[in-house]
């Protein structure tokens, strides 16, 4: 009852009220703890098989279970799609400016596990150098373990006063580095604006 509910709630907010090209982006929290069995009920909904493409936002710290990566490997040659055109874990591992425990928030070996399932990559927000220090020090980590996916650096910043202070300097800092560089375009355009 409750995966109805959210499917139904899905399709109101579509444009088209069905798949199309749009994907799904499954956020907030932490969206692979605790939840991992109910996404199959989820997207076996009868208004969900014409989604290809899905997005998992997460902090990387979460292992996959052995059925749901099971589960999403049949998802995918269901909807004949490879692993890098229709599942994403877009990872956002926190820093220790966060005042997470370095060997609770930096995972590698699980994030190098998402690149079995899908495409991953990862995205440290960060406003100092010293959080750039940091981040680059997780890469290495990253890095060791076989992660292959590309890096991002993105500036620290819900509302615009903050994001304008750093966006620049981040940039620069993440060519300087050889990484990429992650915009928060919803800060310029719908500043602090709920529902964004």
């Amino acid at each position: 009852l409750e995966s109805n509910a959210i499917v139904n709630r899905i399709m109101e907010i579509i444009p088209h009220k069905r798949w199309e090209e749009e994907h799904l982006v499954i956020t907030g929290g932490e969206p692979l703890l605790g939840w991992q069995r109910a996404y199959p009920d989820l997207l076996e909904h009868d208004s969900m098989h014409r989604l290809k493409e899905i997005t998992f936002e997460t902090n990387g710290t979460q292992k996959l279970t052995s059925e749901f990566k099971d589960y999403l490997n049949k998802w995918k040659l269901r909807n004949n799609k490879s692993w890098c055109e229709s599942i994403t874990f877009s990872v956002s591992p926190k820093l220790p400016c966060s005042g997470e425990k370095w060997e609770d928030a930096i995972c590698p070996s699980i994030v190098r596990e998402y690149e079995d399932v899908g495409y991953a990559y990862i995205k440290f927000v960060v406003a100092t150098e010293q959080d750039v220090a940091d981040a680059e020090c997780a890469i290495g980590a990253y890095r060791k373990a076989g992660f292959e996916g590309p890096v991002y650096l993105m500036p620290v910043g819900g509302v615009e006063s903050v994001y304008t202070l750093n966006n620049r300097r981040v940039a620069e800092l993440a060519m300087a580095r050889g990484l990429r560089y992650s915009d928060r375009l919803q800060v310029p355009l719908f500043k602090n604006e709920w529902g964004t």
